[in-house]
């Protein structure tokens, strides 16, 4: 066996190596069925990207394949890439869903949700929302990071704000069938006693390991402000969610960032090259925010 070992590397090295040379062996095997990739295809299909597949799909290459040529089809079709701001605007204007300007403590992300703010009724606009907001975070997500956390509000929520079963169920088949290995943990804080109800009939769509990942939380269980103490730092996380901070959504000052962001996006997937100057036309009317979205401590 020891053969096998490399001269001056120690046991636990090498069994530290072993799972990244796989990993690695992996991504390149499904590199190669895939094929010749060109244009966005292949900006999308990064060796990270690659991974999250095989991750997603227990690292079984063939299984990951078909799973991210069904993605590549659908970001042909849907073009998630394309989506601009003021195009899902409405739907952002109650602060139902924004990117929070905090991160967890391991610096992820944070995606904030207010379903009892919704203010809206078209289900295919609200998707198309969320999608947009999904690329927004993606682009923005710190170095060496791939997930995100999301932090659900249940204030107001009711059944009559609550989406039809049908339009989760197309919600959850997106995120999980072309956004895999992006979410880190969801927290539900404080879901009224009758999204129980609602709850069992979503998960039966949802992947074992994504339920895992869905955690309800309530700001009178001990375990439960333990666990938010163990994911944020107090003075950062708002008083909604069990922390110190208060938070204020500004519409106009997050429409400035995503117009900025709008411009960070068309220059990635190489927009500003293609369509004569659409990222200079953009950055004239993207100032920069007056204001972040104000989280002071309180």
């Amino acid at each position: 066996m020891s053969i096998f070992w490399r001269r001056g590397s120690s046991l636990q090295q090498q069994e530290k190596e072993q799972p990244e040379l796989q990993s690695e062996s992996k991504v390149n095997e499904l590199k190669g069925t895939l094929g010749p990739l060109s244009g966005r295809s292949l900006l999308y299909c990064s060796d990270a990207c690659l991974r999250r597949y095989l991750e997603a799909r227990n690292w079984n290459v063939e299984k990951a394949k078909k799973m991210l040529e069904e993605t590549l089809a659908w970001r042909s079709s849907y073009k998630p890439e394309e989506i601009r701001w003021h195009e899902v605007a409405v739907e952002g204007e109650t602060g139902k869903l924004f990117r929070a300007n905090f991160h967890d403590r391991a610096g992820r992300t944070v995606l904030i949700l207010k379903p009892g703010l919704q203010n809206t009724t078209s289900m295919d606009n609200q998707i198309k929302h969320l999608v947009y907001l999904m690329e927004n975070a993606m682009l923005n997500l710190p170095e060496g990071q791939e997930e995100m956390v999301w932090l659900i509000d249940f204030t107001g929520w009711s059944f009559t704000t609550n989406v039809p079963v049908r339009t989760a169920k197309d919600t959850i088949n997106i995120l999980q069938d072309h956004y895999p290995q992006r979410l880190a943990v969801a927290f539900l804080y404080a879901p009224p006693r009758i999204f129980q109800a609602f709850w069992k009939i979503v998960k039966i769509f949802m992947d074992p390991k994504t339920v895992q990942k869905v955690k309800f939380v309530y700001p009178k269980n001990k375990e439960s402000v333990e666990l938010m103490r163990s994911y944020f730092d107090m003075d950062n996380l708002p008083a909604e969610f069990g922390g110190k901070a208060t938070m204020k959504y500004d519409h106009e000052d997050f429409s400035r960032l995503m117009a900025q962001d709008d411009v960070k996006a068309a220059k990635f997937w190489g927009f500003d090259q293609k369509t004569g100057g659409y990222a200079a036309a953009s950055a004239a009317v993207a100032p920069e925010p007056s204001k972040p979205i104000s989280i002071t401590a309180s």
